[in-house]
C-alpha cells in the first residue's frame, strides 16, 4: 500500500482560498529584455535591407554558411567571411496549411517551405512562405526567387522578402 506523504504546514481549504481568508499580494511583474542577434545575423539582416542576401564562408571547409553564423559547427572555428549569394534557390521541403495560428481555418491556404539558396553550401537556407504559386503546382527541387519589399519599406527583418515565387510553374 502507497502511503502519502504528507508535507509540512496547513493546507488552505478551497473556501479559504476563494474568500482569500488568508493575506495575499498580487503582483504584476515588468520583464524588460533586450534580444541581440548577434555580429553574424545582424549582417545578414542589414543585407536584407539592402536587398542581398548574404552568407558566412569558412576557407577550412570552404562552406558558404547561410543564415550565416560566426563558428562554422563542422571545423569548429570562426567563418572567414561575408559572401553575397543568390536571392534564387530551391525548395529543399515545404508544408501546406489551411490553419491559422488560433486553429481556425484558412481562406487561402499558406505554403511555408526550407529554401535552399543558390551559391550557399548544400543544405543551407532558411524558412519562408511561397507566393504566386498554387499548392498543387509545389515539389520539392522547385527553383524559387525572391520577390522583396520596395526599398523604403524594408527594416532589416526576413520580412523584407514578401515570399518566394516560383521560376517555373
Amino acid at each position: 500500500m502507497e502511503s502519502k506523504k504528507t508535507l509540512p504546514g496547513t493546507p488552505i481549504t478551497g473556501a479559504e482560498w476563494e474568500n482569500e481568508v488568508y493575506s495575499f499580494r498580487k503582483h504584476s511583474v515588468q520583464l524588460r529584455y533586450a534580444w541581440d542577434a548577434g555580429s553574424a545575423v545582424s549582417g545578414f539582416l542589414e543585407g536584407l535591407k539592402e536587398g542581398r542576401i548574404l552568407g558566412r564562408r569558412c576557407n577550412r571547409c570552404m562552406r558558404v554558411l547561410v543564415p550565416p553564423r560566426a563558428f562554422c559547427e563542422r571545423c569548429f572555428r570562426s567563418t572567414d567571411e561575408w559572401v553575397e549569394v543568390k536571392d534564387t534557390g530551391k525548395i529543399n521541403t515545404y508544408s501546406v496549411s489551411y490553419v491559422n495560428n488560433d486553429a481556425s481555418r484558412r481562406d487561402k491556404p499558406l505554403i511555408v517551405a526550407v529554401i535552399e539558396i543558390d551559391g550557399a553550401s548544400p543544405g543551407m537556407g532558411f524558412l519562408h512562405v511561397l507566393g504566386e504559386v498554387e499548392p498543387s503546382k509545389v515539389h520539392v527541387d522547385m527553383k524559387v526567387k525572391a520577390v522583396w519589399k520596395p526599398r523604403d519599406e524594408r527594416v532589416g527583418a526576413i520580412t523584407d522578402i514578401k515570399y518566394f515565387k516560383p521560376l517555373e510553374v
